[in-house]
């Protein structure tokens, strides 16, 4: 799906309505930020009100005020769907209403903080999996988060700021968007707006200024988010090839090499969908069943950290491949060769060397035996371990 992506001139309410009107998909805008308070949530009701203006049928279905007076005043007479309320142990609390929104059916809906995990009894585990249903029903939606919510981000932005972010939504997801628009702020206009009051109440101040609105993180994280849109932008640029112009050459594929209870399987999967995205390829994610790892051989806490890495990679947008061979390097590299890929990435091993003995680990062999492909060897410096 093309990403339309706007930096340097603000799109009208018009822009996305021309997408609307494409297709019976509902078509996903996403304001994308770098911190609380860059204003995501307030464009959003600002165009849903320039919608209206204009006769389309637009809901808020989740929009979140935290508390702004000025951002809860906007909301005017804007219709918005009532959250769902759930009890969850013996606390009432308020999720979006997926069903509701759902049985409204509007051509527009509202949805804040995507990256928001569901309590559990809701529909979904995660609101960008509503926003999912919601697309795949028809209705468009407006939608916000910040880029450190971005899956394939977490590692690097732990690292830069020291901060570990535990809600995050795949790179699949944003890359579904039709257009993205990225709110920038100067880092100082922003430290100005929370010292006044205007993002977080008066007894959060200090701990905000002293922990996550450092000057140095909120640089990292703007840096961060002006380069990623910039990347979108050029995905999308290669993916529009005027008519008749030659074809150009599809990149190489990526393939990830997991064994069957990596200690740092995340920061694997998270570099593979980084990579793919870009690289504008598919990846896959694959693992070598040896003999001595059939399923009934393994530990049950193997076995469940193995699925659990599964369902992250194909949540990432991989295409898992589940192989069965004696000599794992041989058939990753046999794999590789067969499906185009030219990237690998792999963990580095910290076998002793007396394990090592004799024909060498798959790192080794693949550097020896993997002639034409790139290999990119991640050193998990730093970098999340396994839950």
């Amino acid at each position: 799906m093309a990403t339309s992506v706007s930096t340097t001139q603000r799109p009208t309410a018009q822009d996305f309505l021309e997408l609307v009107e494409r297709g019976k998909r509902g078509r996903l805008k996403l304001y994308v930020g770098f911190a609380a308070g860059v204003g995501k949530t307030w464009r959003m009701l600002e165009e849903a009100h320039a919608l209206a203006r204009r006769g389309v049928d637009v809901v808020g279905a989740l929009i979140e005020t935290h508390g702004r007076a000025e951002t809860a005043a906007l909301i005017g007479d804007l219709e918005v769907v009532p959250r769902r309320k759930i009890e969850y142990r013996g606390v009432a609390v308020e999720e979006l209403d997926l069903e509701a929104v759902l049985a409204r059916a509007p051509a527009v809906a509202i949805v804040d903080e995507i990256p928001h995990t569901n309590v559990p009894g809701s529909r979904n585990r995660k609101r960008y999996q509503d926003v999912l249903d919601l697309l795949g029903a028809g209705v468009n939606v407006i939608g916000a988060l910040n880029i450190q919510h971005l899956e394939s981000l977490n590692d690097l932005i732990a690292r830069n700021t020291g901060v570990t972010v535990r809600e995050t939504v795949p790179d699949s997801f944003v890359e579904q968007a039709d257009q993205i628009v990225n709110l920038d702020l100067a880092v100082e206009d922003l430290v100005e707006r929370l010292r006044t009051g205007k993002i977080y109440p008066p007894d959060k101040i200090p701990w905000a200024l002293e922990h996550f609105f450092r000057d140095a993180n909120l640089a990292t994280l703007r840096e961060l988010s002006l380069r990623e849109v910039a990347e979108s932008l050029d995905r999308s640029a290669a993916q529009r090839v005027p008519l008749g112009a030659p074809a150009q050459r599809a990149s190489g594929r990526v393939m990830v090499c997991l064994s069957s209870n990596p200690p740092h399987a995340l920061a694997l999967l998270r570099r593979g969908s980084r990579m793919a995205g870009r690289l504008n390829t598919d990846w896959y994610v694959v693992y070598v069943e040896t003999p001595r790892e059939a399923p009934a051989r393994i530990d049950a806490e193997a076995q469940r950290h193995l699925l659990a890495n599964v369902d992250k990679a194909r949540e990432l947008g991989a295409e898992v491949v589940r192989l069965k061979s004696s000599d794992p390097a041989a058939a990753l590299i046999d794999f590789a060769r067969a499906h185009r890929v030219s990237d690998v990435i792999v963990g580095r091993t910290n076998l002793p060397w007396w394990r090592r003995l004799g024909r060498g680990t798959v790192l080794e062999r693949l550097v020896r035996e993997g002639e034409g492909l790139d290999l990119h060897v991640v050193s998990f410096f730093e970098e999340e371990p396994r839950a």
